[in-house]
């Protein structure tokens, strides 16, 4: 499907084909090559480039590119396996995918400090345009990605594509998911959240799609070497050479349902692992070195993008600055959830979801929305972790690791977002595992009714992979006491894809027919639409 309207259309299939150099080796899926095991690299007997590459956020003059050096896959996991030194890599980017027109050129540093990740931000580049780009290093030549430069502000951009995911366990799933959003052919993926898991494999392996060998993740070598785990899968590569990225983070990157500097057992344990783990995420995803903060005392995840005139993102960070589950007792997991009536910590309203300062920086941008609206048709979106709409439960319990145990903060948002009326909001999540399609109320905490009018749309993304823990007939019940929930669906696994226009937000929610398949047909399972000016998704 080709993109007529788009600033940055995507490549054709032949410049796919032409840019790797062979045909389909996954069937529709593009093939990229890689150059034969070279003889200039520090171990010549294997390719420093099994991680492939990425690029990172649009912005209209630059554009960030990111590739990470491999040891031998036999080392991966090794206690005692031999330190890469330090290696010269060099880079291009090209306006053709056989790079004989080159944009820009030049090396860089590969350090093994930084798990020989390479970061390099590309000025002084046309806004709107498409790129091709590629690493060396000796006489090895990386995978051949694709990339853009967001439109320049203010452009009356016409359509952008993008799909949004989160939570691709291993064990738990094949990612046939990634290549449907390859044919989808998509501007830019939004990445919601754990990326990576950090856990070893289940003692019990009946039912997994594929077994990993490595422990559970505490050193920054076993970070470095599970993301290496996960970046291994072709499909994921693929995705990831088709176009931008923009990433966040949830927990599972560190440690299940860690809140800000608390985790389990011992605390000075627990925040050497969380240095780790953040060194290793940054080292693994297509970040600009603009995110390093306080000598990596934090990573500066929370940021906007602008497409032209057409939307604005707003990233959050639902981890780094949160105030620790409520009714949660010190060292030990999260419960899950509490009952309402039992909590009265739960509506403390100094009990932030995103800390006060990333707090006042949204409200900042969705002023900013506020003030662009009268130029164009503009969408705002705020794209985070997990479920934002309340969910009331027959049960009478909370959940407290979602926006549901953060109800005070829930409503502050709500009304920054009223209180500054962008034109068309819009919110994004995942982390549940299920697809959730939710009309905001204003009184996010309140029924949705003529007196709580429709304030937003939310869609609510499944996993790509991981299990959802729960069960439909559970699911539907919880639909029926929530008028403001439209769709709620725990068996499918998937992503979605959303077309955006001046006319219309229209998102399709993608699901896989068999994730212990790799080679798994993906499906529709549900379309819904936002139209211009009118608050609230309907079925398409």
């Amino acid at each position: 499907m080709t993109h007529p309207l788009s600033v940055c259309p995507p490549p054709t299939r032949r410049q796919l084909l032409q840019a790797a150099g062979l045909g389909g080796a996954l069937g529709l899926l593009p093939a990229w090559a890689r150059s034969a095991p070279a003889s200039g690299i520090a171990h010549p007997d294997h390719d420093p480039f099994t991680l492939a590459v990425a690029s990172g956020d649009p912005q209209p003059d630059n554009v960030l590119l990111w590739t990470r050096l491999t040891p031998p896959a036999r080392w991966l996991g090794q206690a005692d396996a031999p330190q890469l030194p330090a290696l010269t890599v060099r880079w291009e980017l090209a306006h053709d995918p056989g790079f004989r027109r080159i944009a820009a050129s030049g090396q860089t540093r590969a350090l093994p400090e930084w798990g020989h990740a390479v970061h390099v931000q590309v000025n002084g580049l046309a806004a709107g345009r498409r790129y091709f780009y590629r690493f060396m290093q000796g006489d090895a030549t990386s995978t051949t990605g694709h990339c853009c430069t967001a439109p320049a502000p203010g452009a009356a951009v016409q359509r952008l594509r993008l799909a949004f995911a989160s939570c691709q366990r291993w064990e738990h799933g094949h990612y046939a998911a990634w290549r449907s959003v390859v044919q989808d052919q998509p501007d830019l993926v939004l990445f919601l959240g754990d990326y990576i898991y950090e856990y070893a494999q289940p003692a019990k392996t009946e039912g997994l799609a594929r077994p990993q060998p490595l422990r559970t993740a505490r050193t920054l070598q076993d970070y470095r070497d599970r993301y290496a785990l996960h970046k291994s899968d072709p499909l994921l590569q693929a995705a990831h050479a088709q176009c931008n990225w923009s990433v966040i983070w949830d927990d599972h990157e560190v440690e299940n349902d860690y809140a800000a500097d608390q985790g389990l057992g011992d605390a000075t344990a627990f925040l050497a692992r969380r240095m780790a783990a953040w060194q290793a995420f940054y080292e693994n995803m297509p970040l600009r070195a603009g995110a390093l903060q306080r000598s990596m005392q934090g990573l500066q995840l929370y940021r906007s993008l602008h497409w032209g005139s057409l939307a604005r993102f707003h990233l959050l960070d639902g981890r780094q600055y949160r105030s620790p589950q409520a009714c949660r007792t010190p060292g030990k997991a999260d419960s899950g959830s509490v009952h309402a009536d039992r909590c009265p910590e739960l509506f403390d309203p100094a009990r932030s979801f995103l800390g006060r300062e990333q707090e006042a920086w949204l409200g900042r941008q969705l002023q900013a929305d506020s003030r662009h609206r009268a130029k164009a048709a503009r969408w705002s979106v705020v794209a985070q972790t997990t479920l934002f709409t309340a969910r009331r439960r027959p049960s009478g319990t909370q959940s407290t690791d979602s926006w549901d145990g953060y109800p005070a903060a829930r409503q502050r948002l709500t009304r920054q977002i009223a209180d500054a009326a962008p034109h068309n909001s819009v919110l994004l999540g995942g982390d549940i595992h299920q697809n959730y399609v939710c009309a905001v109320p204003t009184l996010v905490d309140r029924p949705l009714d003529k007196d709580n009018p429709v304030l937003a749309s939310e869609f609510c993304g499944t996993s790509i992979s991981s299990r959802s823990g729960t069960t439909q007939d559970k699911v539907d019940a919880l639909r029926a006491h929530n008028p403001q929930v439209l769709l709620a669906r725990c068996e499918e696994r998937g992503y979605s894809l959303v077309d955006i226009t001046p006319q219309t937000l229209r998102t399709q929610l993608r699901a896989v027919a068999d994730p212990l398949n790799a080679d798994s047909p993906v499906y529709t399972l549900a379309q819904f639409v936002v139209e211009n000016g009118k608050a609230g998704p309907v079925a398409a």
